[in-house]
């Protein structure tokens, strides 16, 4: 872990230390939190040593997506103990649990539209992140992808649920609520933190308002006509002060908009080859037409299986279709 990154987590412990000391003069030094204390303590003397994220067996570095999301760490993977190689996979099952219990209803029909999706996680947790609200008679669509791998990336995402969700309760036009989630999200997250997303709200008229924060440039359809929507500012979490513009579209009946994370495109096959928006463009263009949206999608991830031919998939995989059908 470099210096940077390391002063930022000692300033962490240190806050949490003051907590913890606080706690225990409350509630009588009770036993957990005593050991909780010890363990804070040795993680700061690691620091002041030079060997904190350092597994205390080989003395090689720690997983930083497990240290980032526990900074108490001692013992890389390779070096747990059975009982806490159990407890790390009870964790980790749980973990999935609660991230899917997190995802909106699929197949929502309102307002004139169809939207689906399909979440994959690459592994037990994933950070891609979608959502879906229908507000009055507006469809309120998301999708991101938080900096990271795993369990770290996981926690970001599932703050990012938490961030929209509390904003999404009032009528905020698209700019106002990504430049809100952003200051939030930067404000409670470490400076290496960051996520891309798309926000978008379709009205019954036919019209979005949508605006890019960094992501993957969703594709506007029509007919055989595939447009990517460019993004409008920076992703979440990089300034605090960051601004946002929106694009206006509008979708006639049968028209699609297609969002996806960068597990799509980037996917590779046997030979190496990445699946790339060139595929993605002509996909699109032969099969949106008619399609409905879980159909487009399903008929999606099949290509994108297709051509991974067997090929484990390196990152999470999110699409979304949001679909004129009025």
């Amino acid at each position: 872990m470099d210096r940077t990154a390391t002063a930022v987590v000692e300033g962490e412990l240190l806050a949490r230390r003051g907590r913890l000391e606080s706690a225990l003069a409350t509630l009588g030094r009770p036993p957990a939190l005593v050991r909780l204390l010890d363990d804070v303590d040795s993680a700061l003397d690691r620091m002041e040593r030079g060997t904190y994220g350092l597994c205390q067996t080989c003395h090689d570095p720690i997983e930083p997506r497990r240290l980032a999301a526990d900074p108490l760490l001692r013992f890389c993977l390779d070096h747990l103990d059975s009982e806490q190689r159990q407890a790390l996979e009870e964790d980790l099952a749980l973990a999935g649990r609660v991230q899917q219990g997190l995802l909106p209803s699929n197949d929502v029909t309102h307002g004139g539209w169809e939207i689906c999706y399909h979440y994959q996680p690459a592994g037990m947790v994933g950070g891609d992140y979608c959502d879906l609200l229908t507000p009055g008679d507006d469809v309120v669509f998301l999708l991101g992808d938080a900096s990271g791998k795993g369990v770290a990336s996981s926690l970001l995402a599932s703050h990012l649920h938490a961030v929209f969700r509390s904003l999404l309760d009032t009528p905020l036009p698209v700019k106002q609520i990504l430049t809100r989630a952003n200051r939030v999200f930067c404000e409670s997250t470490l400076s290496a933190h960051y996520a891309t997303v798309v926000c978008g709200r379709a009205l019954p008229t036919g019209a979005i308002e949508i605006a890019n924060a960094g992501h993957c440039p969703p594709l506007e359809i029509r007919g055989g006509d595939v447009v990517p929507v460019e993004a409008t500012g920076l992703p979440l979490g990089l300034f605090c002060t960051a601004d946002f513009a929106t694009h206006c579209l509008r979708l006639d009946r049968g028209d699609c908009l297609l969002l996806y994370s960068d597990g799509l495109t980037e996917a590779r096959n046997p030979e190496g080859s990445e699946y790339g928006m060139e595929r993605l463009h002509e996909f699109a263009a032969a099969v949106a037409g008619g399609s409905s949206s879980r159909r487009f999608a399903e008929r999606l991830v099949a290509d994108w299986s297709d051509f991974r031919a067997g090929v484990p998939p390196a990152d999470d995989l999110t699409v979304m279709v949001v679909r004129r059908a009025l």
